[in-house]
């Protein structure tokens, strides 16, 4: 597949041919593709919604009133989940909602991620990343010339210092290195912005299992 190739200022571009890159003639691996979104949105959740039963509330466990004659609802004590401040029927209580995902879906999800943002355009390489001062206009105009709009995923091997410093107060881009980058991070990003070493590494991670 090809992909544009922008020179470090990102103000000039060739075309370069990546002969690795993951391909798809169906819908082969969809289903992993959503089995992961859907296993790091739920790893995100915290699980620690807690209401109080009957049992737990404080309060008298004498019956209220008798059980006939009142004109109203029978009921028991005060606890009753149909009394204000009584216990909670079936409420949630603390839980892990934590989803196994195995390694070759994951490697077949991230195949796929790459496979469709790459189909819509969204994927263009740099040569390398050179920051040489903790400035956020030298990245600014990075960016202006590559994708001047939409949120940006800038990912390479690894980030000097000065980079990480000059990136951090652009709201729209977000840095990852390419041995952490997941599924999630490629298709919840408008564009994409990888290094040329950065590229290379993620297609060993992807192809990884499936030469295995």
């Amino acid at each position: 597949m090809k992909f544009k190739l922008y020179n470090a200022s990102g103000d000039n571009s060739q075309e370069k041919e990546i002969l690795d890159f993951p391909l798809f003639e169906d819908e082969k691996g969809i289903n992993a593709l959503r089995q992961v979104i859907l296993a790091h949105q739920a790893n995100a959740r915290q699980g620690n919604a807690s209401t109080k039963t009957r049992a737990e509330v404080r309060g008298t466990g004498r019956k209220a009133f008798r059980q006939k004659g009142t004109g109203m609802a029978r009921r028991g004590d005060r606890r009753s989940p149909i009394c204000r401040k009584g216990g909670v029927a079936f409420g949630p209580k603390p839980r892990d909602y934590r989803q196994k995902i195995n390694r070759k879906t994951r490697t077949l999800a991230l195949r796929r991620a790459l496979f469709e943002q790459a189909s819509k355009g969204a994927i263009d390489l740099i040569e390398e990343w050179v920051i040489p001062e903790p400035r956020t206009r030298l990245v600014s105009k990075i960016l202006e010339n590559i994708a001047p709009a939409g949120k940006v995923l800038m990912l390479d091997e690894g980030f000097a210092n000065e980079a990480l410093l000059a990136c951090r107060n652009i709201g729209r881009l977000s840095v990852t290195r390419s041995s952490d980058v997941n599924p999630v991070d490629l298709l919840f990003h408008d564009r994409i912005i990888i290094s040329e070493k950065g590229m290379m590494q993620i297609i060993n991670r992807a192809m990884e299992s499936h030469q295995s």
